[in-house]
């Protein structure tokens, strides 16, 4: 028990580092009553954002990351994301023009869902 209470304190070390000396609340609880799931998750993100040989560079990953988090609702991920796009100098810019298309995706699945009112709108009204 002993040798994953240190692989997630190393974990959690590395992520405070890549977010600028910060660690999710949900995070440090998650290493108390859960902690394999930590080391579960820092494998996941290494292999969705590996370090070396993937196709998009950190900042690209931290804004599409950020996008998404956005577009869901993951108040957590929104943050640790700002952390990392502080950490990275990641331009205000960037970052709003991340947050317009995170907006516009949300609006255009608000009219997709929207198929039927239109159906019913041009055939009834």
């Amino acid at each position: 028990m002993d040798d994953i209470k240190q692989k997630v304190e190393q974990t959690l070390a590395g992520m405070s580092k890549q977010m600028g000396g910060k660690v999710s609340r949900s995070a440090q609880l998650a290493a108390e009553v859960m902690p394999e799931m930590i080391l579960e998750h820092a494998a996941n993100n290494a292999y969705a954002m590996p370090k070396e040989g993937g196709a998009l560079d950190a900042e690209t990953r931290t804004l599409l990351n950020l996008g998404i988090a956005l577009a869901t609702g993951s108040q957590g991920c929104i943050e640790s994301m700002m952390n990392r796009a502080r950490v990275l100098n990641i331009s205000k810019e960037k970052i709003l023009e991340t947050f317009k298309i995170a907006r516009y995706v949300e609006a255009t699945r608000v009219m997709g869902n929207a198929e039927k009112v239109f159906q019913h709108l041009k055939d009834e009204w």
